[in-house]
């Protein structure tokens, strides 16, 4: 087991809605996108990301996408519809995760009412987990943001520690009912998220992720004074920060002249949530051209450029397992709904 390296890690106990931040990449220009099965926005037509209301996505909704994006989308229109067997495994997944982060943190609950406030809390996580990192050891449940093709990614990732060789290793776990190893097409969600995980790491270490844009898509008052609790905790960390815009410089100053290095090496560890047992241990080479295509394929669905599709006849079988077969429009009609369909679904939430 981890020695606990003594960190306090901040909890907002009054999380705002999904809001978004930074930039990794430039946005493109949508009237170049047009391809093979694209269509031009209808002016009209809104686009997911504006139907939902989100202003970022989390890297685990684009890891679900690549499994089955249109479960994905009925997911977000319909969160009740999840069955109790799936929501109770979910659960257990999460303990399991948050044991181990207690392993190496104390958790405190900070009460936040304001999404500065609620941004601030990952900045202040960040600032106080870089130092470790720096210095060699072992960090949990690190906060990483970015901007990829004009849409803002938040995630965070399980564990970083360094190898035997000093490389900097991103670690994730991955509990299973079941007591055994994942199919292939599991594997590959899984690679795609903790790929997805080192381009936007990799990015922030390397200044490419900006205060400026973190404002921009989450539409943030860098003015705007932090709350009591969360200048309280600021100071006993050692940072004497007043308004938000305070704590965003010191925290993108401190990744600047932090010298942490990019992630070398991906790692995902499958473990069995009843017994705790090690399944097996998947080594993921990132190549970041092919994430970075596959990305730009989902974000399509997510800015209107095209809608949103079910799984390939040969991959039906991951249909047995669906909470949503009974109603699914893409199996029912073997194709894409029209925009018609797409609109009555805005209405009928």
């Amino acid at each position: 087991m981890a020695e606990s390296s003594g960190l306090s890690i901040f909890r907002d106990i009054e999380e705002l809605g999904n809001q978004s931040g930074s930039s990794l990449g430039s946005p493109r220009n949508q009237a170049d996108s047009q391809g093979p099965g694209k269509r031009k926005r209808e002016a009209d037509v809104p686009t997911p990301m504006e139907r939902f209301q989100l202003r970022y996505l989390w890297v685990t909704d684009l890891s679900t996408q690549s499994w089955c994006e249109q479960q994905m989308v009925y997911r977000k229109e319909l969160p009740g519809f999840q069955s109790v067997e799936k929501a109770a495994v979910l659960d257990a997944g999460a303990s399991i995760h948050r044991a181990r982060e207690l392993e190496l943190h104390d958790l405190v609950s900070i009460h936040t009412s304001t999404k500065e406030d609620t941004w601030a809390v990952k900045l202040l996580n960040i600032l106080s987990m870089v130092p470790t990192l720096q210095a060699g050891g072992t960090i949990r449940e690190f906060p990483v943001f970015g901007e990829i093709e004009g849409v803002f990614l938040v995630g965070v990732i399980d564990e970083l520690h360094y190898t035997s060789k000093g490389e900097l290793e991103l670690a994730e776990l991955k509990t299973r009912k079941r007591p055994m190893m994942p199919l292939e097409a599991q594997k590959e969600k899984d690679r795609f998220q903790v790929s997805l995980y080192k381009c936007i790491f990799d990015a922030m270490v390397q200044g490419k992720v900006t205060s400026a844009s973190l404002v921009h898509h989450m539409k943030l008052s860098p003015e705007l004074l932090l709350g009591r609790q969360v200048q309280s905790h600021a100071r006993q960390g050692g940072f004497r920060v007043k308004s938000f815009g305070d704590l965003l410089e010191l925290t993108f100053l401190s990744l600047t002249l932090s010298d942490l290095p990019v992630i070398d090496s991906l790692k995902i560890e499958y473990s069995h949530q009843e017994t705790n047992t090690m399944l097996g241990t998947e080594m993921v080479v990132c190549e970041e051209k092919k994430v970075r295509d596959k990305l730009r394929h989902y974000l399509e669905y997510w800015t209107g450029l095209r809608e949103p599709q079910g799984v390939d006849v040969k991959e039906a079988w991951k249909c047995r397992m669906c909470d949503y077969a009974a109603i699914c429009e893409w199996r029912q009609g073997g194709g894409p709904r029209t925009l018609s369909q797409g609109r009555r679904a805005k209405v009928t939430q």
